[in-house]
């Protein structure tokens, strides 16, 4: 039988191969399904193209989820010296993210536990989630077809591209961002640029709410708290016309949901005092402006007391945690999760220059230290087994 270390390795290539797209991870799903059939566990779908599974241990206990993303991102994989023998099979499609990884990791780790089953009391839920790359996601999906019934605690994890090998990145409280997508469409009024007093601007208009909206919303929030762009404007079709009005798309991302309240609230203060400069008095209805705000996924907290106990164990077996990483501007939909339950979500670092492995994350050419999946097995079963163990030292 080929080593623990090998089969872990062989999925996460197999699933490299065959990307699929949010809510299309078909073949990955029956793949999920056929490697958990192999191992003995009962598994079932959920939200359309994911899966879940249970594994019972000898006794009743507590009943924790390690959960897994599954899809892949639209990007043609670049081949490289590394890829040769896995590179993706479906064009325009690849595991830019490491998603593949992750999915090796977790049921490597449910294979442990199927067969360390009778050494635990309590209940090992796994959860392979579709669509996390792409808002709403897949995790409130699970949510509510039930999948964490009966969960009291859950944990995941995300290799991350420049984040040396051998690092583990955990933080309590506040550790990746909420996403958030704006936008504002602006009416003004068309007309030749020969004759300005016969127009609006929308054009205009919009280039001054562009250039006070950091400004002004970092008197409010810190500037280290926040990050805000823009991302398409659209326009006008002819060199010489002014338009009758303006479409601009942008998104922000924060660590507190006031701040949240706070940019939107400042755009709409922007935006209303642009109205009063621009309007003339005999051009009825304009300026005026229309203004959404999409939130996307919460901020992502890790509870405090889990992620404290967690640390501990983690910082005696190995030698790289930072147990209070720096929060970063990352979003995830695994934050869905832990709205629900207490647990942690821990980032595992994959840059190894030695090998040639330096490209970040949702780059054509990421790939990943294949050594990382083994310390992600360790890693989600030491805290998975522990929890079980002393679960009332996890949990107030």
């Amino acid at each position: 039988m080929q080593s623990f270390e090998k089969w872990v390795r062989d999925i996460r290539r197999e699933f490299h191969r065959n990307p699929e797209l949010s809510f299309h991870e078909h073949g990955t799903q029956a793949m999920i399904m056929s490697v958990l059939t192999e191992l003995g566990i009962d598994c079932r779908k959920i939200a359309d193209t994911g899966v879940i599974a249970e594994v019972h241990g000898r006794g009743s206990g507590p009943c924790i989820a390690i959960r897994s993303d599954i899809d892949a991102l639209a990007a043609e994989e670049s081949l490289t010296t590394l890829n040769k023998e896995y590179i993706s099979q479906n064009a325009g499609v690849m595991h830019a993210c490491g998603h593949d990884g992750h999915m090796a990791i977790v049921l490597g780790v449910a294979r442990l536990i199927k067969e360390r089953r009778n050494d635990i009391s309590g209940t090992v839920k796994f959860i392979f989630q579709p669509a996390e790359e792409v808002p709403p996601g897949g995790a409130s999906r699970v949510i509510d077809e039930g999948g964490l019934e009966g969960v009291d605690a859950i944990i995941g994890l995300h290799i991350f591209g420049d984040v040396d090998v051998g690092v583990i990145n955990i933080r309590p409280g506040p550790f990746m961002a909420s996403s958030n997508r704006f936008t504002v469409k602006i009416y003004g009024k068309g007309g030749h640029h020969s004759i300005p007093a016969y127009c609006i601007d929308p054009i205009q208009i919009a280039s001054e709410f562009i250039s006070s909206l950091n400004p002004l919303i970092s008197q409010k929030v810190s500037p280290s708290d926040y990050v805000l762009g823009f991302g398409t404007i659209h326009s006008g079709k002819q060199f010489n016309r002014s338009p009758d009005e303006l479409e601009l798309v942008g998104s922000f991302r924060t660590f507190d949901d006031v701040d949240i309240d706070v940019i939107e609230e400042t755009m709409s203060l922007i935006l209303d005092s642009l109205m009063v400069s621009y309007s003339w008095e005999y051009f009825n209805g304009v300026p005026s402006y229309e203004l959404e705000i999409y939130r996307g996924y919460p901020v992502l907290f890790n509870d405090p007391l889990f992620t404290d106990t967690a640390s501990k164990l983690l910082k005696s077996k190995y030698p790289i945690v930072n147990t209070h990483a720096e929060a970063i501007f990352g979003a995830e939909d695994f934050a869905y999760y832990l709205r629900e339950v207490p647990g942690m979500y821990a980032i595992i670092g994959t840059r190894n220059e030695d090998k040639g492995i330096v490209e970040g994350n949702h780059s054509a050419s990421f790939d990943i230290d294949e050594d990382v999946l083994i310390t992600g097995v360790e890693l989600l079963y030491s805290v998975a087994v522990d929890f079980l163990k002393n679960h009332g030292e996890y949990l107030e």
